[in-house]
């Protein structure tokens, strides 16, 4: 799997006649060689070239781990007191780069200080992006990495279950958040793919509200954002449900907003313009009045990072194709109100789409 995706970049490499691609993020390491970790400040990252075997930079600490990943080819090891640069010289000059004028690199992210040490080795080297490439690639998903989405947004709707499971008059945010972070602990989950939201009441007008200690009562609304990262790939889900009973004004936000996540859904299909999707829920909420109140895009790309490549806003002109995974999450934000948003992951096949989340939809009033 590794040496197809490396074989891509090289093929990109040789189209663009770079002499090489250095590849830093956690996200594009462990999409070229399966090595998942984070260096924290330390340097890592891999090497590809057009023709010669690439190459992985990483603290000694880490190589064990590199190579139960399977990485198979040459690994520059390096311990903190040491200047990773000294290694990575060596071996890019046995690789015949002694001069190098162009360079890939995800320029977006890369420190400068990094970038001044390309320059230091090569004073006449020109930096060029990489991310479009990259972002291309990752787009399309192999079964391999579907097979993982659809598991860990398995795991997202049962953290929404335990999360319904935990409401109770006087509960707070945060003590139902930490409810479902300890099940789905249990469940083997490490890390989130995100700050897990829970919010309450009015707290869930605030599209990216922080929860805190406010204590559930009869007739809010509760706001569930929340996934998991499973073997390196992001789940992602939104459920909202009401508490004890919901006022008519609830459930006319509630209906307009499952309304209009339908309406992109239908259009969640090969060929589709990805601006459409957006366009299509839009619609649908400022026909039912709550155009201002819808201050976000309908969704964003899925896979190795939380947001990722697409950005489903209705500006984006791109089509749908088969294998991109995406949210589709619609939402409605009426201060001293409440909030509502729905959000499902959704994988374009040859057929149309397929939903992975599957926590239902239909507005449900919890009673305790």
């Amino acid at each position: 799997m590794t040496k197809k995706r490396l074989d891509h970049v090289r093929d990109w490499l040789q189209e663009k006649k770079y002499d090489m691609a250095f590849l830093h993020s956690k996200e594009n390491v462990f999409y070229l060689t399966n090595f998942y970790a984070d260096s924290h400040e330390r340097l890592m990252g891999v090497f590809v070239f057009p023709e010669a075997e690439p190459f992985l930079v990483c603290p000694f600490m880490e190589i064990g781990q590199a190579k139960a990943a399977g990485w198979a080819y040459d690994i520059v090891g390096y311990y903190d007191h040491e200047n990773p640069w000294d290694g990575i010289k060596r071996f890019l000059y046995e690789r015949g780069l002694v001069e190098a004028a162009a360079v890939a690199v995800e320029k977006d992210t890369l420190a400068y200080a990094r970038a001044e040490a390309f320059f230091h080795l090569y004073p006449h080297v020109l930096l060029h992006a990489a991310e479009e490439a990259l972002n291309k690639m990752r787009a399309i998903k192999e079964p391999s990495e579907v097979a993982v989405l659809k598991k860990a947004a398995e795991l997202a709707d049962y953290g929404v279950q335990v999360g319904v499971e935990a409401l109770k008059t006087g509960v707070t945010e945060m003590e139902v958040l930490a409810a479902i972070e300890f099940h789905l602990k249990k469940k083997g989950i490490r890390e989130m793919s995100f700050s897990t939201m829970v919010l309450f009441g009015d707290n869930t007008a605030d599209p990216h509200g922080n929860p805190g200690l406010r204590q559930l009562n009869e007739g809010d609304f509760v706001l569930f954002d929340l996934g998991v990262v499973l073997d390196g790939y992001c789940s992602d889900i939104t459920r909202t449900v009401a508490f004890g009973h919901a006022s008519e004004k609830q459930r006319e936000i509630y209906e307009t907003v499952l309304k209009a996540q339908k309406a992109s859904l239908e259009k969640s299909k090969v060929g589709t313009r990805i601006g459409d999707l957006d366009m299509a829920a839009r619609h649908v909420i400022e026909n039912a009045g709550y155009g201002e109140y819808f201050p976000h895009r309908i969704g964003h790309g899925l896979g190795i990072n939380v947001h990722e490549f697409p950005s489903m806003s209705k500006d984006n002109d791109g089509v749908l194709k088969e294998g991109m995974v995406y949210t589709i999450e619609p939402g409605i934000y009426v201060p001293q109100v409440g909030g509502v948003r729905i959000e499902d992951d959704v994988i374009i096949t040859k057929d149309g789409h397929e939903t992975l989340t599957n926590y239902p939809k239909t507005l449900q009033i919890i009673k305790r």
